[in-house]
Order: structure tokens, then C-alpha cells, then sequence
């Protein structure tokens, strides 16, 4: 199994991080893409020393859409630098957050943009969130061209049609512990919809711990719920959503070995 979008750098993790990491090969998990993207650069550059410590753990770069109102000419100046790197295999995640506009939207757009542009420019898939603004999330992603580097919605939170734009676009749809949720059921449909070839798993750890560990720190040893869910839901054995999502996680990201 392979973690497609973790935080692995918060501080959720500070004090057990080597036990939690021990937990999550003993679960079967044997890669785990760490997401730095805070509100801060310091997000970015944690993700990336831990993947240059951990052989088994990769790291993208970004800043959340939440900040993208903060981000300065030196943090761009570094993310260019920072994605360049190795250990990187992909950029973000970006994107839009329209639930809670933390970022006016017009800064959040401009930055997606150019998170796009620098996608594009080291050739790594873009990592996209989401939320409350679908539509327009999917014409920025087709009026600058992510389908030349390709890339992913984590955590996808749509319906069906939703899923149909992004797939459209070439991009591929990650499902998360809200699989298990009672209140998700547009979101189910959209992962019985989805091609086989399009679909990823991830954790979002420590945020959206599956059912039965719903309330407590998500962590990758808990990845096994979200792929029993999709299994289900696909009405094909575990081991088959596994080889799946690994394999399609394998050719979205090719830095990933």
C-alpha cells in the first residue's frame, strides 16, 4: 500500500514519529508521500528532510491555499529551488479552499496558477485541494495546462459530475477516510464512478481518520479502512484495490520508486 498524500511534518507527529512510522510498515504501508505545505515554508522544508532521512518516505512542496494570500517573492524564489530537488515528486498541494476563504479568492487563483507554471517548469504532477469550488478549480487546471505534467485531487470531496471534469482533464481522484463516513454518499458514488485507472488512496493524516478510529490522530497504519472501503464499494478484493492504487500512484508519480 502506498500513502499517496500524508503531513507527516506537523506536530501531530513530533513526539512518536518514529513509532508512527513503524506502525505503518508493520500495516503494510511501504511508501508514503509527505505533503509540506503549511502555511509556511517550514512545512515544505521538514517534508523534504524527512524524506531525504526516511527512504520510503516522499515529499511535495507547496503552501496550503489557506495562505495563499501571504506567500512572498522569497518563498516563491525558494519553492523554485525546493522543487527541483530529488526527493520531490510532487508540487502542493494547491489549489482552492472556497469553504472557509482564508485567502481571498482572486490571490488563491493567482497562486494556483503559478503553482501550476512551476509543476509544469520541473515536470512533477500537481497535488490540488479542493473544496467548494470545483468548477472553478478544473477550468484553471485546463486553462493552464496541468495535463502536461498531470496530477491529483486529494481528498476528494465531489460528487459525480465533479469527478467527471476532473477526469476529463486527465487528472486522478484520491479518496480518504471520509469514505467511511455516514454523510458521504455523493462521495462513494464518485469512487464507484471513477475509471480503475484514476483512482489513488491516501490518508490526509492526521486529519480524517477512518471509521472505526474516527475522532483520533490519523496516522498511514490506517490506510487498510479506506482501502477495505473502496474495495467494497468496487465489489473487488482488497488485494486487487491495492494493486490498483499503487500501480496508478507508481504512474502519477514518477519520482516515486
Amino acid at each position: 500500500m502506498i500513502d499517496s498524500h500524508c503531513h507527516l511534518d506537523t506536530e501531530s507527529f513530533q513526539n512518536d514519529l518514529p513509532e508512527v512510522l513503524d506502525r505503518a510498515r508493520k500495516a503494510g504501508i511501504t511508501r508514503m508521500l509527505c505533503i509540506g505545505a503549511g502555511q509556511d515554508l517550514g512545512s515544505a522544508r521538514s517534508a523534504l528532510a524527512l524524506a531525504e532521512q526516511e527512504a520510503d518516505v516522499y515529499a511535495a512542496v507547496g503552501i496550503h491555499p489557506h495562505d495563499a494570500a501571504t506567500i512572498s517573492d522569497a518563498d516563491w524564489r525558494e519553492l523554485d529551488q525546493l522543487a527541483t530537488k530529488s526527493r520531490v515528486v510532487g508540487i502542493g498541494e494547491t489549489g482552492l479552499d472556497y469553504h472557509y476563504d482564508h485567502s481571498p479568492r482572486e490571490q488563491q487563483q493567482a497562486a494556483f496558477r503559478r503553482f501550476i507554471a512551476l509543476a509544469k517548469a520541473v515536470k512533477r504532477p500537481v497535488i490540488s485541494h479542493v473544496r467548494d469550488a470545483h468548477v472553478d478549480a478544473a477550468e484553471i487546471l485546463a486553462q493552464e495546462g496541468a495535463a502536461d505534467v498531470g496530477g491529483v485531487i486529494h481528498c476528494f470531496t465531489g460528487g459525480v459530475d465533479d469527478a467527471r471534469r476532473y477526469l476529463d482533464l486527465g487528472h486522478y481522484l484520491s479518496f480518504s477516510g471520509i469514505l467511511t463516513f455516514k454523510n458521504a454518499d455523493a462521495i462513494r458514488q464518485a469512487a464507484t464512478f471513477a475509471p480503475a485507472e484514476r483512482i489513488l488512496v491516501e490518508t490526509d493524516a492526521p486529519y480524517l481518520a477512518p471509521i472505526p478510529h474516527r475522532g483520533k490522530r490519523n496516522e498511514p497504519s490506517f490506510m487498510p479502512r479506506t482501502l477495505e472501503a473502496l474495495a467494497s464499494l468496487r465489489g473487488i478484493p482488497v488485494e486487487e484495490a491495492d494493486r490498483i492504487t499503487t500501480e496508478n500512484t507508481f504512474h502519477l508519480f514518477s519520482g516515486i520508486v
